[in-house]
């Protein structure tokens, strides 16, 4: 799985919002730092960088009216397996969260998700 790019977060559909929380979940748990090609880089960046984007995930997620277990609104939890972080250095938000998030990926985002049928009209606003 791959993290979308996050100015397409407002816009995927619903089995890929969803889809998105679950790897955020997997990755800030006990996947931290297990290789997989597509989501490399996050491990490249401190921890905290994930919970900012796992945080612009579940925003839309509350704004469509779905639910998360509320403990991942604390940037130390884990999940239920993994230990929870006794301290995380945080990181001043910035857009993209990811550099890696960039025109090129945002295009191959867009590209991944039409491959699967999904027509995303993403204007930029």
């Amino acid at each position: 799985m791959r993290l979308w790019h996050e100015d397409l977060i407002p816009y995927l559909p619903r089995q890929q919002l969803l889809g998105q929380h679950r790897e955020c979940c997997a990755l800030r748990g006990n996947g931290w730092g297990k290789p997989h090609a597509t989501v490399n880089y996050v491990f490249e960046h401190p921890a905290y960088m994930l919970y900012q984007y796992h945080v612009v995930v579940m925003d839309e997620m509350t704004k469509r009216g779905f639910k998360h277990d509320p403990l991942w609104d604390l940037p130390l939890y884990r999940g239920k397996s993994a230990n929870p972080y006794e301290f995380l250095d945080t990181v001043d938000l910035k857009h993209p969260i990811y550099a890696e998030h960039d025109q090129f990926y945002l295009d191959e985002c867009v590209d991944n998700l039409r491959q699967k049928g999904i027509i995303i009209d993403y204007s930029g606003d």
